[in-house]
């Protein structure tokens, strides 16, 4: 199975800068689908980026496109997420998220970071 912990949120200004970090266990790291949610305070969870093959395939949800950036360090074990031009609608608590590339469900989560952007 795998753990996941998340590290790196914090207080930030709008147009601001933050690296969300999840680190992982589990040998079978670099098969695993990883992924970013996040939720804000009466809103549904909702889907921020995903790997699907180690870096090599990418994706993002419409509203953090261009600025948000996910990565994967597969020797370390971690994956990243590295947001600029954080705006106001950003706050929200970010989640880490795995799954075997063979599941339809995410089965492993972190505790989450919070993340908040001031105007």
């Amino acid at each position: 199975q795998v753990q996941l912990v998340e590290s790196g949120g914090g207080l930030v200004q709008a147009g601001g800068s933050l690296r969300l970090s999840c680190a992982a266990s589990g040998r079978t790291f670099s098969s695993y689908v990883m992924a970013w949610f996040r939720q804000a305070p009466g809103k549904e969870r909702e889907f921020v980026a995903r790997d699907l093959w180690g870096g090599s395939s990418t994706y993002y949800a419409d509203f953090v496109r261009g600025r948000f950036t996910m990565s994967r360090d597969n020797i370390k074990s971690s994956v990243y997420l590295q947001m600029n031009s954080l705006k106001p609608e950003d706050t929200a608590v970010y989640y880490c998220a795995a799954r075997q590339q063979s599941q339809v469900e995410y089965r492993y989560w972190g505790q989450g970071t919070q993340v908040t952007v001031s105007s």
